[in-house]
């Protein structure tokens, strides 16, 4: 067994698209419009791995973050070098907390959000 997909709703849909490809890069497999729900779902993908589903829908709830809720923690993507993609996505405006490092496998990683506040990790490949 292996994950599919992780799917995403965004409060605001062109912000989210945007994020999710022009800041983090990930590739459009797929884009469409379900009228009769007034939504977008958008299939993304890192290189060749289709990876997330992003949807909009009008006026969702907002997703309690802090303090930590219950279900989905954050969202991790492996990175070859930790430093360049947090140097990277603080050249494209992003807050990104200070590197850390596992203690248990003694990994790099740190973290930064969506722009709907989703925690999102980079963890040393």
């Amino acid at each position: 067994m292996k994950i599919h997909h992780i799917a995403i709703i965004g409060s605001n849909y062109e912000v989210s698209k945007k994020f999710y490809t022009e800041i983090l890069g990930l590739q459009i497999v797929r884009e469409v419009y379900r009228e009769e729900r007034k939504s977008y779902k958008l299939d993304l993908a890192i290189g060749e791995h289709y990876v997330i589903e992003l949807f909009s829908f009008p006026d969702p709830p907002a997703r309690p973050s802090r303090p930590e809720a219950c279900g989905l923690r954050h969202l991790a993507f492996s990175v070859e070098n930790v430093t360049e993609k947090r140097d990277e996505l603080i050249g494209k405006g992003l807050n990104c907390e200070e590197i850390r490092i596992d203690e248990f496998t003694g990994k790099e990683f740190f973290f930064t959000q969506d722009p709907d506040q989703l925690p999102l990790e980079f963890y040393e490949m």
